[in-house]
């Protein structure tokens, strides 16, 4: 049987910032992003802010309101959380190889062939917990467990500071009584289906039939069936272990509600711009579906995926996002945020089409080297799409080196 450790290191971003800044102890504390955009969204809360009601996602202005003028706010600083996340997964490498990151401030470790060395896994466990403290200052919660979902959900139960195991023997009275969206994978949209199925906990997820599921779910049932019932057998990969780019994408969340069509072409642009040139930096074959994200102002979102003739091409999957768009959005709402992505990559030989244009291909294959060799030389906004520059801020953007940038890779799960 396997062991497997989820490690996830407590508010991080808000305990880095107290770690630099000692007397902000004892008050509420909020990590936020430029004020210039949206007044400071929350993308991180201490313990104290977070029982005070403060949630991430707030703007700084919901937040002051429930903790008053006691709150302390601190600009986010992305290089410094990476520098710290980089330092203590060096701690966990030293227990084992198999090091998978889950986000910047989770990580999953396989230890069963550490156990000979350093005890069991709730011993490794504590070890690595009382390591991170004494030597960063920082504190950890980790599940102990048999498989990667029911790690993550043990390193949830109990924060901070602390290590909870779930076993073969324990899993059914520990897990099967929580609410079904505490299982991985369940989001919001699932939650409900769920629910309206008359499914409310992960206990009552595992023992409806697989069949019931993936009628009611497609092949997702069958997966989250699996993870119920503590059958999750996908391996935690090794460190330096990549897989082949599954999709690549950007989002962005705007400095104001859009409330037409122009200023979203803009933005959608934009994204797409930054997308097609990682593509070309990565060396990744043309896509062939672009996908959208799009967040309304009451923080409702909406996705739709369509297919592209096969490309690269930043106008191309602007104007194929566009499209998507145009055909989904109702403008009940003003937008919020939007993404862009893509995926299906021709990893493989590129079927062509007897319609297609191989000389209008080349062409536009030359213009998009062309562009990246001004850009290499020049900076990113020597040369832009006539659309975006209708947004002076939106033509500043160095989204290629954004942290909004995403990069999902394939897995033989």
């Amino acid at each position: 049987m396997r062991t497997i450790l989820h490690s996830d290191l407590n508010n991080f971003y808000a305990s880095v910032e107290l770690l630099r800044r000692p007397e902000l102890r004892g008050f509420p504390v909020v990590v936020v992003g430029s004020k210039e955009d949206r007044h400071g969204v929350v993308l991180a809360k201490n313990e104290i802010a977070k029982r005070m009601g403060v949630r991430t996602g707030d703007v700084y202005w919901q937040a002051k309101r429930k903790c008053g003028e006691t709150l302390k706010e601190v600009p986010v600083d992305f290089p410094t959380y990476h520098r710290v996340s980089k330092e203590i997964r060096k701690i966990y490498t030293e227990y084992t190889d198999r090091v998978e990151p889950f986000g910047i401030d989770e990580c999953w470790l396989d230890v069963s062939e550490s156990e000979k060395l350093f005890g069991d896994g709730r011993t490794i466990a504590d070890t690595i917990r009382n390591r991170i403290k004494r030597e960063t200052g920082l504190t950890v919660s980790i599940g102990v467990s048999f498989n990667k979902v029911f790690a993550k959900l043990g390193s949830d139960l109990k924060k901070p500071d602390a290590v909870t195991e779930i076993t073969p023997d324990n899993f059914r009275a520990l897990v099967w009584v929580l609410p079904v969206e505490d299982l991985l994978f369940v989001g919001n949209a699932t939650k409900e289906k769920l629910n309206r199925l008359g499914i409310q906990t992960i206990g009552q997820l595992a023992r409806a039939s697989k069949e019931f599921l993936v009628h009611n779910l497609g092949k997702w049932g069958e997966y989250l069936h699996i993870y119920a019932n503590g059958l999750d057998e996908s391996p935690v990969k090794r460190y330096d272990e990549e897989d082949p780019v599954k999709s690549i994408g950007n989002s962005l969340t705007l400095y104001h509600d859009l409330t037409n069509c122009e200023e979203v072409e803009s933005v959608f642009f934009t994204l797409a711009d930054s997308v097609s040139a990682r593509m070309r930096e990565g060396g990744l074959p043309r896509a062939h579906t672009v996908k959208i994200w799009v967040r309304e102002s009451d923080l409702s979102d909406l996705t739709r995926q369509g297919s592209i003739e096969p490309t690269n091409s930043g106008v191309e999957i602007g104007k194929r996002a566009m499209q998507l768009f145009k055909e989904s959005y109702d403008w009940k709402n003003p937008v919020r945020a939007l993404g862009v992505s893509v995926c299906n990559f021709s990893y493989g030989a590129e079927q062509i089409s007897i319609f297609d244009s191989t000389v209008k291909k080349e062409k536009q294959s030359r213009l998009e080297d062309t562009i990246d060799s001004l850009r290499g030389k020049y900076g990113n906004s020597v040369i832009r799409p006539a659309v975006i520059l209708q947004d002076s801020r939106l033509a500043e953007l160095e989204l290629q080196n954004d942290h909004l940038t995403r990069i999902d890779r394939l897995t033989k799960d």
